[in-house]
């Protein structure tokens, strides 16, 4: 369940195994996230299809950069209907948005008492 959330090995991998500075970009990026999360939010509920694209641009290029590749996935998907000013169906993508940030940060938590 929680390990489809995050890639380990590939995000190890791009910060040369250095725990202390993955355990930190993770907590970035979910500090960071839940910001976006609610821009993104107001976005949807003013119909605001610009911001949806741009928002989810940004989080789509975060969650690579950590190897979130199924939250990568549906920011992918929400940065292309944005661009087309498609707002259909974007009440359960954030939905779906929300179950996979909390398995991730589950995840987060079980690898900190592993690694």
């Amino acid at each position: 369940m929680s390990e489809n959330a995050l890639d380990v090995d590939d995000f190890m991998n791009r910060v040369q195994d250095d725990k202390d500075l993955f355990f930190e970009l993770l907590d970035i990026f979910i500090e960071d996230f839940q910001k976006k999360r609610l821009e993104l939010k107001e976005a949807v509920e003013k119909n605001d299809s610009e911001t949806v694209e741009h928002v989810a641009h940004f989080l789509k290029g975060s969650c690579g950069n950590i190897s979130a590749k199924s939250l990568r996935v549906i920011f992918s998907r929400l940065e292309e209907q944005g661009s087309k000013g498609d707002m259909e169906g974007l009440e359960q993508a954030l939905e779906d948005i929300d179950q996979k940030f909390e398995e991730l940060v589950l995840y987060v938590g079980e690898l900190r008492s592993r690694l």
